[in-house]
């Protein structure tokens, strides 16, 4: 067995087709876009990857079978913004054998190494945008941008000397199964409303998109500054996520709390695209494109992506107003909402999340190791 860089083309091919084969009998696994996968890794047009060090390492057989992949790279804005040497692992999919993995972890060292890292943590997916391995939950659909994997995954980690650094996790309610609003939230809005007149809510405006992003953009940069792992991002990041949401953007599932007309916080959630995307085994032609259209009329799934509240209106409610003002426009269509991902040490959103009733479902857990 051998490690090496993908940097041919079909070498870049077999990296991005590897997790069909190694999931094709998973009922659960969702496959990307295929088209959109192929040219996710070019480091100039990728955002994520544009003027960040990285590689694609791909461990071979001698037959030149691929075994198992994994992305290994530095977020540089990271580490200036936490005066940091960390690098980050991602991408990462094996099959089960322990040689496999640790080959492929020992030259992700060795490549961090070379560049004066101290810290080794992941897996932190920068094209998919998925944080984590799934450690709970393996009997349902993930929802876009969340991943999925076979439970030896974390045997393979820790075996190799990866330690937990954080867990992560997904809260959901199901409407199939009678989920209702508790009367006391009812009751906090109402009274809420009634005496904070100049708070007001409203939908996203989808005929002004880049002007939202940047809404949404100076919100997460202030509320979610002291949040673990948060790096503030360029506007031209939440641009092209909104810009990439777009064909399934639902303006019942994005609003705005304002005070006085100012925004100050944020519900972002959008229909899941992901059953549609299994069904079409991530193929758009033929027929693929019209029913990933589809999604945003007739989804009934949804992910609440983010929740994000200014600091100085922190404790005053608005995460629940926002919520609730979400909840209510889907009514009707709506049969899941899945929160993701949540902190295991953010227990203002815990708590938030728990009052509403929703139930912890799904958990993940990103690895870290020191590199000395």
């Amino acid at each position: 067995m051998q490690i090496v860089e993908a940097q041919t083309k079909k070498d870049i091919k077999d990296f991005a087709l590897f997790p069909k084969r190694l999931y094709q009998d998973s009922p659960y696994w969702v496959p990307p876009l295929w088209g959109e996968e192929m040219s996710a890794y070019d480091g100039e047009t990728n955002v994520m990857l544009k003027g960040n060090d990285h590689a694609l390492l791909l461990a071979k057989d001698s037959n030149g079978e691929i075994l198992g992949r994994t992305l290994v790279y530095i977020d540089n804005q990271f580490n200036q913004f936490y005066k940091a040497k960390t690098g980050f692992f991602g991408a990462f999919e094996t099959v089960d054998d322990q040689v496999v993995a640790s080959a492929l972890l020992e030259a992700s060292v060795e490549w961090l190494r070379s560049r004066q890292m101290e810290v080794m943590r992941g897996p932190i997916h920068p094209i998919a945008e998925s944080w984590g391995f799934l450690i709970k939950g393996y009997d349902s659909l993930p929802v876009l941008m969340a991943p999925y994997n076979p439970p030896y995954y974390h045997t393979l980690m820790e075996n190799f000397g990866l330690e937990k650094a954080m867990d992560l996790f997904a809260y959901e309610v199901d409407l199939d199964k009678g989920y209702t609003i508790p009367e006391r939230i009812e009751r906090f809005v109402t009274f809420f409303q009634t005496k904070n007149r100049h708070f007001t809510c409203r939908p996203i405006d989808v005929k002004n998109l880049v002007e939202e992003a940047n809404h949404i953009w100076r919100i997460s940069n202030s509320s979610l500054l002291d949040n673990w792992g948060y790096v503030p991002v360029d506007a031209s990041v939440i641009e092209d996520m909104i810009k990439r949401l777009k064909d399934i953007l639902d303006p019942n599932a994005v609003w705005f709390v304002e005070d006085k007309g100012r925004p100050v916080g944020y519900a972002l959630g959008f229909p899941d695209p992901n059953p549609t995307i299994k069904a079409i085994k991530g193929k758009m032609f033929p027929l693929g494109f019209t029913k990933l259209l589809k999604v945003r009329s007739k989804e009934t799934r949804y992910r609440l992506f983010a929740l994000a509240v200014l600091p100085e209106y922190h404790g005053m409610g608005l995460d629940v107003l926002l919520y609730k003002n979400l909840h209510d426009a889907l009514k009707g269509r709506l049969t899941l909402l899945e929160a993701n991902y949540i902190l295991e040490i953010n227990w203002n959103i815990r708590n938030a999340l728990e009052k509403l009733n929703m139930e912890r479902t799904k958990e993940y857990r990103i690895y870290e190791m020191a590199l000395s």
